[in-house]
Order: C-alpha cells, then structure tokens, then sequence
C-alpha cells in the first residue's frame, strides 16, 4: 500500500502538471512510462536487483548481502522493500543459500537463462 500510493501521487502531480482534469489510463501510463514503471509494476530498482542476478551470478543463488553491496542499497531494503513483490510474482526465489532468478525472471529481463544456473529448481 505505500508505494501504491506513493505511485499515486505522483500519478496525480503528473497529471496536475500536465493540465490534465482528471487521471485516465492514458494519463496513468503516460506517467508511469515517465517513472520507468514498467507493466508488471516494476521500476528501475527492481530492474536493477534481477539483473545483477541474471547478469553478475548466472541466475543465482546469491546471497542477499552481496546483492545489497552491489546495489548500495541496506539489507533490509532489499528484504522489505525489492523482494517481496518479485517473490510474490515468481520472479525470484528466497532459498537458504541465496537468491535464485525463476523463469518468470529471466523471461522478464527477456534474456536466456544462463548455463549453470540453478533458476529451475525452484520454478
């Protein structure tokens, strides 16, 4: 819910700024594109977090205090802020030996799974 509405208001000042008089879908997506909020409600951070999964670590695993150092980002934004939603969606998996790029992962970044991940285990 907070960054729902976080979402929302900038939804709104965007469209304040933009004179429109009320927020429809065009003017939601107009917005959203501006803020780099893709489809699924990702933005640039979470981009970020399943690349360097994808890209650095082959998928993963990987553990959550080297994702934190490589995106400068506390530990427990990573927990409770980039994962839950990416877990939730099937994107990443939470396992005791690190973080793991799911199918859904690899087909968002629109990449091939890497040789040598271990992303199908937990699909």
């Amino acid at each position: 819910p907070r960054i729902a509405n976080r979402l929302l208001r900038r939804v709104r000042d965007f469209a304040d700024v933009a004179g429109a008089p009320v927020v429809d879908a065009d003017v939601a997506d107009r917005a959203l594109n501006r803020m780099e909020v893709d489809r699924l409600g990702l933005d640039a951070m979470d981009r970020r977090y399943l690349t360097m999964i994808a890209d650095i670590y082959r998928g993963g695993p990987v553990g959550v205090e080297t994702l934190a150092a490589g995106l400068s980002e506390p530990r427990d934004t990573i927990e409770e802020v980039i994962e839950p939603y990416l877990i939730q969606i099937g994107m990443v998996a939470r396992t005791a030996r690190g973080r793991c790029l799911n199918a859904a992962g690899w087909k968002h970044l629109g990449i091939e799974r890497s040789a040598g991940s271990q992303d199908g285990l937990f699909d």
